[in-house]
């Protein structure tokens, strides 16, 4: 696996968490806060369950190769 190939897959795993993090924002808290905050927030806190998790996989994957 190549560095650039580790790049695009840790894009990848960005883009599908703030994805997710405002989708499932928008289902919590779109009637205390509204849709677009919810979707913000969500966003926002997405990624931070998701990069931990990718970042440890990717190492996992580079380093067992």
């Amino acid at each position: 696996m190549t560095v650039t190939s580790l790049l695009l897959l840790f894009l990848l795993a960005l883009a599908l968490a703030l994805a997710a993090g405002a989708a499932s924002g928008m289902k919590i808290g779109a009637e205390a806060l509204g849709k677009e905050l919810a979707a913000m927030m969500g966003a926002f806190f997405g990624p931070t369950a998701v990069l931990p998790a990718a970042v440890v996989g990717l190492a996992i994957l580079y380093f067992t190769r």
